[in-house]
């Protein structure tokens, strides 16, 4: 059994988040990785493609996810599925933001919808 205490949970911030690793194979030797997603309100994350399923359930605020050609919003207590290698794109609700718990496999790779690999994500080792 491995305890993570808040103060080792690792941030990776970008322009249009801030991740917190709450545990991955780095971050307690963990087999998924766990890590929380707060998004300021009206920003958007890129256009991209995961080679794994997520899930995310949020937290607080509200999310507009677009997956493929199909768009859902998603609010506090609802959990959405992603599966792997469907572009997604996820919106912040413009006036909340968003809070969400994530979940994926551990060595999820990350790419844009052009083929450009992105890799690992620092938030997902």
């Amino acid at each position: 059994m491995t305890l993570i205490s808040h103060a080792d949970a690792r941030r990776t911030e970008t322009p249009n988040a801030v991740m917190t690793t709450l545990a991955s194979p780095t971050l307690g030797g963990a087999e998924r990785s766990i890590w929380r997603v707060d998004m300021d309100p009206g920003s958007a994350g890129p256009a991209h493609i995961f080679d794994v399923e997520q899930v995310w359930t949020v937290l607080s605020g509200s999310a507009t996810i677009e997956l493929a050609a199909q768009s859902i919003t998603a609010g506090p207590g609802d959990t959405v599925v992603m599966p792997a290698a469907v572009v997604r794109q996820v919106h912040a609700d413009p006036r909340a933001g968003f809070s969400a718990i994530v979940t994926a496999t551990a060595g999820a790779r990350a790419s844009l919808p052009d083929g450009t690999n992105h890799g690992v994500p620092p938030w997902i080792v």
